[in-house]
């Protein structure tokens, strides 16, 4: 058998140029390929906080009914966007090695505002809540659209600075020199990877992705997912994680903070790396019970305010 394999794709600039990754890693391998790009929700309606939409996996679910519907084979998500439970019948094939997953702030003239009352733009619970805890004082707003839309957007409005994920800027060289890494700033799950999934029953396709799995990327996104899983409950929450594999062990750090991001639990635990399969979960138990059910709680209220 020697079919064409359709690779899904949403239609902005960062996620044609993680297909057409895809698609040469399996054209290397001899493997016939064809892109099929799609518009999502959450790529229309812009004028919206994403966490207001209410839509699990605004960003993917466009892409799960073509795949289900036999309009594509496979689909490549940035991971970080992707549910963590996915649709019956689609399964993850591959994890790609990851890039840069740090954040990064984008400024507009001198970086000295910190203790200035500085307007800061995002789109994201997390970066929103983990500003705010890091700098009381400053204002946050919302920021929607693919990158450029965003980067555009910073210059037009009378903000401080934006902040982004370090890997897209980085894969459509736009990072600009006037910008600072938050290495402070704990990456949502699974930041700077690219998840490929693919129908269960299809065992082609399934098999052809599947060599370009990265084990050390898929072991510490596991991680990461599963602490995110665990903790959420079905709500979107200010959650960072981030597991890192230093020789034998993995360094897992974890955080929760409060919309307003006042309160904040944090985890740091190290452990052997053959015992990564539950340790994303049992991470995020001890966040439960040091405090971290009686937030989420406060969340779920906020959020259905």
């Amino acid at each position: 058998m020697n079919k064409t394999i359709r690779i899904g794709t949403r239609d902005s600039e960062l996620a044609l140029w993680q297909a057409h990754t895809v698609e040469k890693k399996l054209n290397d391998l001899g493997y016939t390929t064809e892109i099929i790009a799609v518009k999502s929700a959450g790529d229309i309606i812009l004028d919206k906080p994403l966490y207001e939409l209410g839509i699990t996996g605004i960003f993917t679910k466009t892409l799960d009914i073509a795949m289900i519907n036999g309009q594509v084979d496979i689909a490549v998500h940035s991971m970080k966007d992707v549910p963590t439970a996915l649709p019956k019948g689609i399964v993850q094939a591959a994890v790609l090695e990851r890039a840069n997953e740090k954040d990064i702030l984008v400024y507009k003239g001198s970086d000295d505002f910190y203790h200035e009352n500085a307007t800061i733009a995002t789109g994201s619970l997390r970066r929103q809540a983990l500003w705010l805890n890091r700098f009381p004082h400053h204002t946050t707003v919302d920021l929607r659209g693919n990158v450029n839309t965003r980067l555009q957007k910073l210059q037009d409005n009378n903000w401080n600075g934006a902040i982004f994920a370090a890997a897209g800027l980085e894969r459509l060289n736009l990072k600009p020199e006037n910008h600072i890494d938050l290495d402070w700033m704990i990456p949502a799950p699974a930041q700077g990877a690219m998840v490929v999934v693919s129908m269960q029953n299809d065992d082609y396709c399934t098999q052809a992705v599947a060599k370009l799995n990265h084990f050390h990327t898929e072991i510490c996104t596991k991680i990461e997912r599963d602490f995110l899983k665990k903790l959420e409950g079905g709500c979107t929450a200010p959650i960072g994680a981030l597991a890192e594999i230093i020789v034998n062990d993995i360094r897992f750090t974890g955080v929760l903070c409060s919309l307003d991001g006042k309160e904040k639990i944090n985890i740091e635990k190290t452990i052997a790396i053959d015992h990564y399969h539950d340790f994303g979960s049992e991470c995020a138990v001890e966040i439960l019970e040091n405090g971290g059910e009686k937030v989420m709680d406060k969340i779920r209220k906020d959020l259905n305010k």
